[in-house]
């Protein structure tokens, strides 16, 4: 049955960040990558990609996080929105727009301009949204490196995970070091000021996410965030614009278990209870897709770890949950898997 006290709301947008060679595995093709977001808005709504050229997947074949988040939707069946955080592509999945633009490059003095209307519209949203609580998701192909953008004119803890099963940790500081140049930014200058922080540094979905959990906060709604390293930034995000009210953070065992990404630690900075799921994917680790998540591909997106919690919650088992990613997987791909 629906819980239709809680709307899951896939924030979805895109950055010029991720053309930037080794940063994402979020697409087979960098030339592809920018139809994902839209992908993953369709596959949440529609169990399927019914507009967007392209099945998501890593340049190894790893399927997008999405499959799982709408595997778990299958079995809990909870209400969603998606909302057009400045997406490169059409999707054909019903959005809401609040005025974005996709994200320019990181290496940009300003690669989101209109930052603090994005958040001020996103913050509106929030305010409005006839939920008890929300859950905040985001696809967004090089989001890390934004993320960790942001986390640096804030002076908060530089820690990020990735799609990639080796975190290029290194690439991502000599970007964002350069993007704080670029920006005349030393890192911390902007501690207390969110939405300059992420007109500088970071991405559209990072703005919107982080307006929408203010608004829905100052509502009297329960947020949950649900995702890894990005989501925690939209958090730390909230704490500098002053809100101290109760905020979790639900994501997966295997951002969780990335050392490199320290997951618990900005958590714990940042007053965010974290919630760690393990969808026991090594019961099913013959199958592609589960296979390649415990490999350390994909480790979060899509609002997989959220998800995952939600059917938890809802005492929908996890061997019934990778039932249901085998039947989306056949389902996405076109092919069933052994």
């Amino acid at each position: 049955m629906s819980d239709t006290q809680t709307l899951f709301a896939l924030v979805a947008g895109a950055t010029e960040t991720a053309a930037i060679d080794g940063i994402s595995a979020a697409g087979a093709d960098p030339a592809l990558m920018a139809h994902t977001p839209s992908a993953d808005a369709e596959i949440l709504a529609y169990g399927r990609p019914v507009r967007a050229p392209i099945v998501p997947v890593s340049p190894s074949g790893c399927p997008t996080p999405a499959v799982v988040t709408r595997a778990a939707r299958e079995r809990v069946d909870f209400e969603s929105v998606v909302v057009d955080a400045g997406l490169a592509e059409p999707t054909g999945a019903p959005t809401v727009d609040v005025g974005a633009a996709p994200g320019g490059d990181v290496h940009d003095p300003e690669p989101v301009p209109d930052a603090g209307g994005i958040f001020a519209d996103a913050r509106r949203f929030g305010a409005d949204l006839p939920a008890e609580r929300l859950v905040l998701a985001e696809t967004i192909p090089g989001g890390t490196t934004t993320a960790m953008g942001v986390l640096a004119a804030l002076g908060e803890r530089r820690a990020v995970s990735s799609s990639l099963p080796e975190n290029p940790l290194e690439l991502k500081r000599e970007v964002v070091d350069k993007g704080l140049d670029a920006s005349g930014l030393a890192r911390g200058d902007l501690a207390g000021q969110p939405t300059d922080a992420v007109r500088q540094m970071g991405d559209p979905v990072l703005a919107t996410v982080a307006g929408l959990a203010v608004g829905a906060l100052e509502a009297g709604t329960d947020v949950l965030l649900a995702g890894g390293t990005q989501l925690a930034t939209a958090g730390a995000l909230v704490r500098h614009a002053g809100l101290t009210a109760d905020l979790e953070l639900a994501t997966t065992s295997f951002v969780a278990a990335d050392d490199s990404a320290d997951v618990r630690a900005l958590a714990s900075e940042n007053d965010l209870a974290l919630t760690v799921t393990d969808p026991g994917f090594d019961a099913r680790d013959d199958h592609p897709a589960m296979a390649a998540y415990l490999a350390g591909e994909a480790k979060e997106g899509v609002g997989m770890g959220g998800a995952l919690a939600l059917a938890d919650e809802a005492g929908v088992g996890m061997d019934a949950v990778r039932d249901a990613v085998g039947d989306v997987y056949d389902r996405v791909t076109g092919e069933a898997a052994p």
